[in-house]
């Protein structure tokens, strides 16, 4: 797993008997990111529930980015009273770590379902919501399950321009920003490489990363790593995914790298304290024996 996942999944786990809420605009890949936070509560021995309210989970993608399949719960509603019950009755089983809701816009109610098409339905999934959360919040909060629902944002249609040529897009840049958080500082901000198909791009964050802290060295379009040279980050992370060892070790280089800076800033801040407070001492020596001394 990449540093930048890292740091997202922490907060992600940190968030223990609360309700995470992954939100973005259509194909913002937040479905994606759950199924990374599912694949790494899985290697942590974590059981996790998989809410299909849209009917859509992809198994191939899920087993691509690296979720067992085989020991997921994948449940397919078919109201979103059914969805919520189910929600609330594995949270209060105790049985599970991680549930994700996919999506909220699809957790239709019964009552909309079975009228006409064409009636109003007047805020029945707002308040169907509303009642679900209340109930949901208490049940989470002795528990140690992570509850991650997923939305979507609209936006106004506007008119657009034309069409360019035919281009192949392979993938998307991803920014993942913290909005709001009670367990730590909010406002935090990750950015990802998406891969249609495959996932985050583990070797392109790492290639980044490692020329950020000198592992690997670039002039121009150039990367040189282990007395190599590779024209272009295409080049390069195409190595480093055919060459698993070349990449784990790399990862390796980097992990000790931001784990030693990572304990000089901590031994900093420990060793500022510790001359703050000789000096708070020396003075209050000070005012001592000036008060003796008078």
């Amino acid at each position: 797993m990449t540093c930048r996942l890292i740091q997202f999944s922490f907060f992600i786990f940190s968030s223990s008997g609360h309700v995470v809420e992954i939100y973005g605009p259509e194909a913002s890949v937040k479905t994606t990111l759950a199924l990374h936070v599912i694949a790494e509560a899985q290697k942590q021995g974590g059981y996790c529930v998989f809410v299909d309210a849209e009917h859509a989970l992809d198994k191939k993608l899920a087993e691509s980015i690296g979720v067992n399949t085989t020991n997921l719960l994948l449940s397919q509603p078919d109201c979103g009273e059914q969805a919520l019950s189910l929600v609330d009755t594995l949270i209060r089983s105790g049985s599970v770590d991680v549930i994700v809701v996919d999506s909220v816009a699809a957790l239709v109610p019964k009552g909309e379902l079975d009228g006409e098409m064409g009636h109003a339905h007047m805020a029945m999934q707002a308040r169907l919501m509303s009642q679900a959360l209340r109930k949901l919040s208490h049940a989470l909060s002795p528990s140690q399950c992570i509850l991650i629902f997923i939305n979507q944002v609209r936006s106004n249609i506007s008119t657009f321009g034309g069409f360019s040529g035919p281009t192949e897009i392979l993938g998307s840049q991803v920014l993942v920003k913290v909005v709001k958080n009670k367990l730590v500082p909010p406002f935090k901000i990750a950015e990802f490489e998406l891969q249609f198909g495959k996932g985050i791009s583990k070797e392109t964050e790492i290639i980044d990363l490692s020329v950020k802290n000198k592992l690997i060295s670039k002039a121009g379009a150039m990367f040189y790593y282990n007395e190599q040279s590779f024209r272009g980050k295409d080049a390069l992370k195409n190595f480093l995914a055919e060459n698993q060892s070349a990449l784990e070790e790399l990862e390796m280089k980097l992990r000790e790298k931001l784990l030693n800076a990572e304990t000089e800033k901590m031994w900093d801040v420990i060793n500022g304290d510790v001359r703050e407070a000789i000096a708070t001492v020396d003075s209050t020596d000070e005012e001592a024996a000036a008060i003796v001394e008078a």
